[in-house]
């Protein structure tokens, strides 16, 4: 599948906002002490994205009620979405000059029932002429995910029979449908019954 940037500039994919805050003190932080032990980009961002995937739990699979979408209160908060935990991860590459982009899938049931938008981050290295999507949502029996810049090792591939769908275009700052979703939630319980079906 080929990544569309929706915008055609690379340095908007580096731009710290209200959602991905990358400066942030809490994320210049975390930055910094991943930068810290990274000899270069690839293993930085390698470092960036196990962190967020292995040391924020998903807020469903622990449990938590709490939702989050900024990345500065993912990280402070350590908990998150797969929507939020993209942020994050994107705030952490973006820190460190790594352009950092938001895309999704559309997700369902074995039935094809209960669709939802899922969350994944894209990275571009330096001297890499492709995007790379990554899965941060967090593993656990079943899913396997895993930092790969060429074959993807996302915690899911789409079936089209089941009417998934891999979203081509990677956004700058996340889907207003999604970040209304999260913003609009006072808890997980209501954010899961009103999660984004499709974009």
């Amino acid at each position: 599948m080929r990544l569309i940037q929706q915008n055609p500039e690379l340095s908007a994919y580096l731009v710290s906002d209200e959602v991905v805050d990358h400066e942030h003190p809490l994320v210049r932080d975390r930055a910094a002490k991943l930068a810290s032990a990274a000899p270069d980009a690839y293993s930085y961002a390698k470092a960036a994205y196990e962190f967020v995937r292995d040391t924020i739990p998903h807020s469903q699979d622990a449990g938590d009620l709490r939702v989050t979408w900024r990345a500065s209160d993912v990280l402070e908060q350590g908990t998150g979405i797969c929507y939020a935990k993209s942020h994050a991860c994107a705030a952490l590459l973006r820190a460190e000059g790594i352009p950092a982009a938001l895309c999704y899938q559309r997700l369902a049931d074995d039935d094809g029932s209960n669709p939802v938008v899922h969350g994944l981050v894209a990275l571009k290295l330096p001297g890499e002429r492709e995007w790379a999507r990554q899965d941060v949502r967090g593993n656990k029996p079943g899913v396997d995910a895993q930092f790969s810049l060429g074959e993807e090792r996302l915690a899911w591939k789409v079936r089209s029979k089941f009417s998934e769908v891999d979203y081509p275009v990677l956004y700058d700052v996340p889907h207003p449908v999604v970040l209304a979703a999260l913003k609009a939630a006072p808890d997980r319980p209501h954010l899961w019954r009103t999660l984004p079906t499709e974009l």
